[in-house]
């Protein structure tokens, strides 16, 4: 990257990492400020008792916990260590813990990291405080362990201060500096600072700093408790700050660490412990440090502290020393903050980050800064996720706080969130309740998953339903199989208004500007539709984006969300004349799709939609009754389908027109689960779920979306050095061989004996009468083509590769 002058606020651990790995870099001219001494700040990272449990359902958590990890490991201070290695063990009390726990051990090979379930008494030979009694059984990592982050960020700003990173400490910001868009300089209590690009890494304090360039960051600081114990006999010889593993006993909501002679136990089970930003003292003026608050006993005893005795039985004699309530930052979706935010160049954001991931952080935040993307994709972490609707204090607040209390309840994929709830609403909303929406969220929006109305269809297709049982079966419902199989025969309507982000691009120089962004030929006549890719700069995907050329300098342009929006705005040049227009609020969609979709079409307007007039991939702009929409047909799940657009105050109208010509063909509103299932029964991909921006066409069998016959576009010299390296992964479809077996996702996928890949995406093959996935895979494991198995919790299922190539929805 270009010369550029850097400033970082915030000296904590990840300010520090961010700093060591950018003069790692090769970049000189940083400067990191922080309000507090240098370099126990008063922050997070002053009081986090450091415990390091790196595996998650979350690939990219778990990868940057793994990273950190691999970071203190090298970083020792004074001869001291700034990672002991432990291990960690989880308990589970209940058979849906244990089970969740079998699970998590598979996605932990998945994910390349080593995790096994052991017995209660297997976990006694782990860490011999604690009570067997009680426990099922509990998840071993041995990689896991304790941070030391105050001796791992002295060690990194040392080196980063021999790199000529300067550092200055009891320095505030009173303001920034933004000039047309761009971020020019930071003003402190000690002067001003220079500056063509700012990471904020201020911790819980981000929000005072983003309000300073008016860029909303959505998290929310709460306290948490945390008590010391007295000795424990068991632990009355041990000159070790610690030498067993952690504990977490998720069904109580508690932890555990041995802290020399005693044990340091954190506890979620008090009333949520909200702060305001607004209410957090300056270092110096509270009695301890800004992150701490005075412990509330009230919370704490009784059920937490009788919890914590049954599980390790020597604290009942040791008793409490003392206790905090210390600050941490939650966000509405559980997500850290990352990334330069869209609406002020060169101001990034690195927030809500824990000790656990900060290292990772750190790395992959200079990582996008020098070479213009991360090797992680960190889509789900990008500051910019949030639309409009989840800047709201009330909105992000209120998740956030939710996201607090379930922080260790079994976690679901399709549990579906209770708060802040009704956002966004597309204008069939009320026809869906008529007809019994079960709904979810998705980007804020209230998207139906299947409709009660369609539970008298059942006893038609009973037979043919492969019902789901147990946990998996939890937000599950046999009409989502009823819906799949009846668009085979029939027909369905479905509401697309929350499936995609939506922007109209036009003026002068928009077709150079689309060229150049995609892998593909934007130059398509007018009233036809392309399907293509957009990559970053080491080519990875970041989207794949459909194209409606709607005049010769407009298209109309559908990504999947908001990350994926920004980025596109992103690459206007600021001289151009190209105009991007977020079209999402003002327009909603209207699916029809099925045998009957066509013939229903032409019923309702034989002179609009004659066949004959049509072909695949064209759009027109054209009237449903008095409803005017743009209107694309095209194919989808091994189907013809239609797609509607229209304004929010049409849409009504275009839902009865629609919903009232459907009678005679048996249509039916259909949910959004339904719609997955057939996508990936008919083996189409989707962006963010079977591939992201760690992969290339290549190894997604995305390649015919690229033309290197272009003079240019983004990421196409590293797309060709890609594809001379070859593949690192193939994403391959298999069909499970026992006819009963659904799996979930993330599961590991075995070859000989070893883990080969994993899955992305699973559904059921009616066809076939099979399970079947989408999975990464090793090359050498897909050209072997021997047999492979699935682990899914804790049991191996045999599967075989589909001869059957993709078919990719457009």
């Amino acid at each position: 990257m270009e010369k550029k002058k850097i400033v970082i606020i915030g000296a904590g651990v990840v300010g520090c990492s961010t700093a060591y790995y950018l003069s790692k870099m090769g970049l000189r001219d940083i400067t990191v400020i922080e309000q507090g001494p240098l370099f126990e700040t008063g922050g997070s990272t002053s009081h986090a008792p450091g415990l390091v449990f790196q595996l998650g359902f979350s690939k990219v958590l778990t990868t940057l916990a793994n990273q950190t990890v691999e970071a203190f490991k090298e970083l020792t201070h004074a001869g001291q260590p700034s990672f002991y290695s432990v291990g960690s063990l989880e308990v589970a009390n209940t058979k849906e813990r244990l089970d969740d726990l079998k699970r998590k051990a598979g996605v932990g090979k998945s994910w390349g990291m080593e995790a096994v379930v052991l017995s209660p008494e297997e976990c006694v030979e782990k860490c011999s405080l604690i009570n067997p009694d009680n426990i099922l059984g509990g998840l071993y990592v041995p990689s896991d362990g304790i941070a030391k982050p105050l001796r791992a960020v002295d060690t990194m700003a040392k080196f980063a201060e021999s790199c000529g990173t300067k550092f200055y400490g009891h320095t505030e910001v009173t303001s920034v500096e933004v000039v047309d868009g761009q971020v020019k300089a930071v003003e402190t209590s000690v002067g001003k600072f220079e500056a063509d690009l700012i990471i904020c890494c201020a911790g819980f304090w981000g929000p005072r700093i983003g309000e300073m360039v008016g860029v909303t960051i959505p998290l929310q600081p709460i306290a948490h408790q945390y008590v010391f114990s007295n000795d424990l006999q068991e632990l009355a010889g041990e000159s070790e700050e610690v030498t067993t593993p952690l504990i977490r006993d998720q069904d109580n909501a508690m932890y555990f660490r041995q802290v020399f002679n005693g044990i340091g136990i954190g506890s979620y089970q008090h009333r949520p412990l909200p702060v305001e930003v607004s209410d957090i003292s300056k270092y110096g003026e509270a009695r301890e440090m800004p992150s701490v608050k005075p412990f509330t006993p009230e919370d704490f005893f009784e059920k937490p502290w009788q919890d914590a005795q049954i599980l390790i039985p020597g604290l009942k004699q040791a008793g409490v020393k003392r206790g905090i309530n210390g600050i941490f930052s939650f966000t509405p979706d559980g997500m850290p903050l990352l990334g330069e935010s869209q609406k002020v160049r060169g101001f990034w954001v690195a927030e809500a980050i824990w000790v656990t991931h900060s290292a990772g952080v750190g790395k992959q935040m200079a990582e996008w800064i020098v070479n213009g993307a991360p090797t992680l994709d960190l889509e789900l972490c990008d500051i910019n996720r949030f639309d409009t609707y989840a800047q709201s204090p009330t909105y992000y607040k209120k998740r956030s706080i939710e996201n607090y209390e379930k922080v260790y309840d079994v976690h679901h994929p399709f549990m579906p969130p209770e708060t802040s709830r009704d956002m966004r609403m597309s204008p069939y909303y009320m026809r869906q309740k008529t007809v019994g929406a079960y709904f979810n969220e998705k980007s804020g929006w209230e998207q139906p998953q299947w409709y009660e109305a369609n539970d008298l269809l059942v006893a038609n297709y009973e037979k043919n339903i492969l019902k789901r049982e147990g946990w998996a079966a939890q937000y599950w419902s046999p009409i989502i199989e009823v819906e799949q199989l009846h668009l085979r025969q029939h027909a369905g309507l479905y509401d697309t208004t929350a499936t995609k982000k939506r922007l109209e691009i036009r003026g002068e120089g928009a077709l150079e500007f689309l060229q150049q962004l995609t892998t593909s030929n934007i130059d398509i006549p007018i009233g036809h539709v392309t399907s293509t890719l957009m990559l970053h700069e080491l080519a990875g995907i970041k989207d794949e984006i459909k194209v409606i050329r709607t005049k010769a300098s407009t298209f109309f342009v559908l990504c999947t969300g908001a990350v994926e929006a920004s980025w596109i705005k992103k690459h206007v040049p600021v001289s151009s004349r190209v105009v991007i227009q977020d079209v999402t609020a003002g327009m909603c969609g209207l699916g029809v799709m099925g045998a009957k979709a066509s013939e229903m079409m032409q019923a309702l307007d034989p002179k609009t939609f004659v066949k004959s007039e049509w072909e695949i991939g064209q759009a027109k702009e054209v009237f449903i009754e008095n409803v005017p929409v743009l209107a694309v047909y095209e194919s989808y799940a091994g189907t013809e389908r239609w797609e509607f657009f229209t304004t929010f105050d049409q849409g009504l109208q275009l839902w009865d027109a629609l919903f009232e010509a459907g009678h005679p063909y048996q249509l039916i509103p259909v949910g959004d689960r339904a719609l997955e299932s057939l996508r990936i029964e008919s083996l189409s991909l989707r962006s963010g779920k079977d591939f992201w921006s760690e992969h290339d066409p290549y190894e997604v069998g995305l390649d015919h979306m690229v033309d290197l016959t272009k003079p240019t576009f983004i990421g196409k010299q590293a797309l060709i050095e890609r594809k001379e390296k070859g593949p690192q992964l193939l994403l391959t479809t298999l069909l499970l061989d026992d006819p009963s077996l659904v799996v979930m996702g993330y599961e590991p996928v075995v070859g000989e004996g070893k883990v080969v890949g994993f899955v992305t995406s699973a559904g059921y093959e009616y066809n076939v009468g099979k399970g079947i996935v989408y999975a990464l895979l090793s090359p050498e494991a897909v050209n072997k083509e021997g047999e492979l198995s699935i682990e899914y919790f804790g049991q191996r299922y045999t599967a075989h590769i589909m001869t059957k190539p993709k078919v990719i929805a457009h």
